[in-house]
């Protein structure tokens, strides 16, 4: 954990229909100084929304070698790297190399995210999909976000049906495109 991270419990329970992956797990998060809510939180939607055996938080802004989330197999070979916010290209490609899968889950506006990729060299950009939410759902959900969290996430048909701490809250999971 860095200096001055605070850290956040997830109770988290997971129904993913779409994937047939169901599982209750805790998570533990820190949220380092710079991280503002709305990233952590779409950190931690990444986390459960990839959840599969392996997965982890990467090192964080101390580890630039590693996205925010990554899933490995029992060799330690890194089959899925999940970037969240607004990657740089050169991370895209660096991550699209190392990983059988590399996705981006964004908080921000999908076209103003993929925009400055255009004409990068990014290794096997067609495969790659960024995933963004209803507009307003990420502020609308990380104001709830407390030290010690439930969350119950259900996904059916490409949406997203939340509740954080009590409070529930419902997006469509939109995919994008790089090219």
């Amino acid at each position: 954990m860095a200096t001055g991270s605070t850290m956040h419990t997830f109770d988290v329970q997971l129904a993913d229909t779409d994937r047939g992956v169901y599982d209750d797990f805790s998570l533990r998060a820190a949220r380092h100084p710079s991280e503002t809510d709305a990233y952590m939180l779409t950190r931690v939607l990444a986390y459960g929304l990839e959840y599969a055996e392996g997965i982890a938080f990467g090192g964080g802004i101390s580890q630039t070698d590693e996205p925010a989330v990554l899933v490995r197999d029992l060799t330690g070979a890194i089959t899925a790297w999940i970037e969240v916010g607004a990657p740089d290209a050169e991370r895209l490609h660096y991550g699209s190399r190392l990983s059988e899968r590399t996705v981006i889950y964004t908080h921000r506006d999908p076209a103003k995210v993929i925009a400055p990729w255009a004409d990068k060299r990014i290794h096997r950009a067609e495969d790659i999909r960024v995933f963004s939410f209803d507009p307003g759902f990420i502020d609308t959900a990380a104001p709830l976000i407390e030290r010690r969290n439930t969350m119950t996430i259900t996904v059916t048909e490409g949406t997203m049906y939340l509740d954080l701490n009590g409070t529930s809250l419902t997006t469509t999971i939109h995919a994008h495109e790089l090219g």
